[in-house]
């Protein structure tokens, strides 16, 4: 953002006149709200219009929106050639897809700042130390409700980060070696042998024994002597990733037009946000995808239905000198400890869980380090025995946004959030959170759909699963 100072000469000193350059910044302010008021009219008058399905192609709302109301009148038509003006709050798995999205959807012939706030920076929060192992399925080996849309988007945001990201980037993004999930007991291995008969062809279910298993890990300890193997699950680095998908919001602002109406910018400002209302008369549409933090504004402090987990991963390498390499072509493994591999010699363990705390530091005390130390490795050894030869390297935490539990499981918020913030107020806000501990999987397709939402100012391209949370009483 590019601050311009009027100043002047005066015995050899610059005095800034303030006063003059606030109330020109209040008038702008002024000027742009109404601007805003007026769009929205148009754009509320378009959608009363619209008659195509809700769901349909990615820019049919905005292409029927933006034609309808460049048709209105001449001073609609100087409305439309403003740019729009987006803010995302939050540098995470959520506010990257949206970001992404809003880009990518939104017409060569749409002009659209976006500017991302984050008191970090990119992946910050929870997000940058999820555990990244990415499959489709819950615990019991159950299609996740809409997995399969999730599945997909998710991956085609992978290979966009994977595309975007130079050959002397910082790190492998993905490693593509397969998740396995053992039976840890009878009632489990029943459940799981039943619900894997009904999994994605894009990410299938093998049972597999101990003999299997060992091909793959010779370590592997199978309880009983059956795993559920996904070979086309992966294990992603999450920082790694979301800097690379920035990279890609980045490379898209450059390949489009840098002249004439449908101009693109995108900014990210590490700064924190205190209050929503900051923003009214700067943007057309304020996005929160704060996670746990989104209670803190206090527009939102006490009235979304969410719970907080703090959860400790611990970072493991094995010494050169010590055992046995666990092998390049070996899964990771979800269990009552999850191990995600980063290499022959590096490897993730998660996670505690830690209800109702508000600690969002990813800082870990020698103590705290201590006792997931003493509540993980127990759970690892049952699968992995070799992991005792592994030597801890450090810890690191997030504060997960834990939503609640629905009949179709636990599904994140979105929506708008107008209601919340109270008032006749220019711009729209809205809210993605509650991801929970599936962020990865449903931050690709539910960004998708949000962008969409925000573009044609309509809900309603959202499904209800996803907005019914507004009904709950806090």
């Amino acid at each position: 953002m590019r601050f311009v100072l009027k100043a002047k000469p005066c015995g050899g000193y610059f005095v800034f006149d303030s006063r003059r350059r606030e109330r020109e910044r209040e008038l702008g302010k002024e000027q742009n709200r109404a601007h805003i008021i007026r769009r929205r009219s148009d754009q509320r008058m378009a959608i009363s219009h619209w008659k195509s399905p809700p769901v349909a192609h990615n820019l049919c709302c905005y292409r029927a929106l933006h034609t309808t109301t460049t048709r209105t009148t001449s001073s609609t038509l100087s409305l439309s050639q403003r740019p729009l003006r987006y803010a995302v709050v939050g540098a995470g798995f959520a506010g990257l897809s949206v970001a992404w999205h809003l880009l990518n959807s939104s017409g060569k012939d749409l002009g659209l700042h976006i500017d991302i706030y984050d008191e970090v920076g990119i992946g910050g929060g929870a997000s940058g130390v999820s555990g990244g192992l990415l499959h489709p399925y819950s615990p019991k080996g159950k299609l996740l409700w809409r997995g399969a849309e999730c599945w997909n988007e998710c991956l085609k945001l992978l290979s966009i980060a994977e595309a975007a990201a130079p050959q002397n980037f910082n790190g492998s993004i993905v490693r593509r070696r397969g998740i396995l999930r053992p039976a840890m007991n009878l009632k489990n291995l029943l459940i799981l042998n039943d619900n894997a008969q009904n999994c994605l062809a894009s990410c299938r279910i093998e049972t597999i024994d101990q003999v299997a298993a060992q091909n793959l890990a010779s370590n592997l300890c199978l309880p009983f002597n059956s795993a559920f193997y996904m070979p086309e699950a992966v294990n992603i680095h999450p920082q790694h990733y979301l800097q690379a998908l920035f990279l890609a919001c980045e490379n898209l602002v450059k390949e489009l037009p840098n002249s004439g109406l449908g101009v693109k910018e995108l900014h990210l400002h590490k700064k924190s946000i205190h209050k929503l209302l900051d923003f009214e008369g700067e943007y057309d549409a304020v996005v929160i995808c704060l996670g746990a933090k989104a209670d803190l504004l206090p527009e939102l402090s006490g009235r979304l239905p969410l719970r907080t987990c703090r959860g400790v991963i611990a970072h493991l390498q094995l010494p050169d000198d010590m055992g046995e390499d666990y092998p390049d072509h070996g899964p990771s493994i979800l269990s009552d400890a999850w191990l995600a591999f980063q290499g022959p010699r590096s490897l993730y363990m998660g996670s505690t869980w830690e209800w109702k705390s508000r600690n969002s530091s990813p800082n870990v005390s020698a103590d705290e380090s201590s006792h997931a130390l003493q509540e993980l490795l127990p759970k690892a050894n049952v699968i992995y025995p070799a992991i005792k030869n592994w030597t801890f390297t450090g810890a690191k935490a997030g504060l997960r946004a834990m939503p609640p539990l629905t009949p179709h499981g636990s599904l994140p918020l979105l929506g708008c959030i107008n209601n919340f913030i109270g008032g006749n107020y220019a711009c729209n806000y809205w809210l993605f959170g509650g991801l929970g501990s599936r962020g990865l999987l449903y931050h690709g397709w539910l960004g998708k759909l949000l962008a969409q939402a925000m573009l044609c100012s309509n809900e309603e391209v959202i499904p209800t699963e996803l907005t019914s949370w507004k009904k709950i009483k806090q």
